[in-house]
């Protein structure tokens, strides 16, 4: 029995359930096949498995285990992803099927981490799409995108927003679409991965959310119920926040403008997956990124190191966003207005 979802814009069609997931009605159109669960079928012949790596992780496990390691058929074909704990994908030259296998020891859930997070990531580089690693919440008929390197607070910021009324588009992948000149922020899916830190700041406790996956010390925040909105459809891009350091500044948060050049190199840095990026990917990737800072203001925070200034934080990117698209000309007909849930 076949199941249907729709992320980061595509429709994916598995043939098993997942959890994290809600379905989508059944489609004759299908943008990647998944398959849980099994090899790629080429493998029932190791003799037709040649292969050379192209990329190791710096990065190791408990176990001294790479990280992950990727292998690519010498015809470019197809892209094999390992990761330390022994979960496997095989990944088409298009990226339209993957297969994915993993260890007794781990579920479909512990997979789907991966396969929702960096395999899909790689996926939409694939398909010629640029995603920022940032997460993307929703301001009246626009999107802002909250961009910062890893533990700089996308998430947390995110999931401040969801608590605040405001739904959200994407955690951690935001997928930029050009379309005409006009640049949207796609959507990614109703959750938002959270570490047991960020949750005891946000709910007080960090068992108020479930576990991600029992082998995982990380949990998530339902989108979509008990009043944590959702945005499912893409919008356009209005404005990029990038995390920058804490500070215990009696001036902070606060958020300061960035110049053009500064703006492009920092969004050339968070880029999601830009380590994997041959040179015709990372052309085409510079080229959209030097157009969207022309068009979008991309802005610098200066987030307080206590976690109780949140909820000041949001107000500070509101109040500020609220100033920037009440002075920039937006003309997309589907930007015109501003709801403040703060208000």
């Amino acid at each position: 029995m076949p199941f249907f979802y729709s992320v980061y814009g595509l429709k994916l069609c598995s043939n098993g359930p997942f959890l994290s997931l809600a379905e989508s009605p059944r489609s004759r159109s299908v943008d990647i096949q998944v398959w849980l669960g099994e090899r790629a079928p080429w493998l029932a012949d190791p003799r037709k498995i040649t292969e050379k790596k192209f990329y190791v992780s710096p990065g190791s496990d408990e176990r001294g285990n790479p990280t992950v390691t990727m292998w690519t058929s010498p015809d470019g074909s197809y892209f094999r992803i390992l990761y330390g704990d022994g979960t496997e994908f095989f990944v088409d030259r298009l990226g339209t099927q993957v297969w994915t296998t993993w260890p007794d020891t781990l579920t479909i859930e512990d997979a789907a981490v991966y396969l929702l997070g960096p395999v899909m990531g790689f996926v939409l580089h694939l398909r010629g799409l640029t995603s920022l690693h940032a997460s993307a919440v929703a301001i009246g008929d626009r999107a802002i995108a909250l961009m910062g390197l890893a533990g700089a607070g996308k998430s947390t910021t995110a999931a401040a927003f969801a608590r605040l009324g405001y739904p959200v588009l994407s955690d951690d992948i935001v997928p930029i679409q050009d379309q005409h000149g006009a640049f949207f922020a796609q959507s990614g899916y109703a959750c938002i991965c959270l570490w047991s830190d960020s949750v005891s700041s946000l709910y007080g406790s960090e068992d108020a959310l479930p576990l991600l996956t029992p082998t995982w010390d990380k949990r998530y925040l339902a989108l979509g119920q008990d009043g944590n909105l959702f945005q499912g459809q893409a919008m356009p891009l209005a404005a990029i926040y990038i995390l920058g350091e804490r500070s215990t500044d009696s001036t902070c948060p606060a958020v300061d403008p960035i110049s053009c050049r500064a703006s492009l190199m920092s969004l050339v840095s968070n880029t999601y997956m830009n380590y994997l990026l041959d040179p015709g990917m990372r052309a085409r990737e510079f080229d959209l990124l030097g157009r969207l800072v022309k068009t979008v203001p991309v802005r610098m925070l200066r987030p307080h190191q206590d976690s109780a200034y949140l909820t000041n934080l949001c107000q500070v990117i509101v109040d500020d966003f609220t100033k920037l698209t009440s002075s920039v000309d937006i003309t997309h007909p589907a930007i015109q207005t501003i709801h403040n849930p703060l208000a």
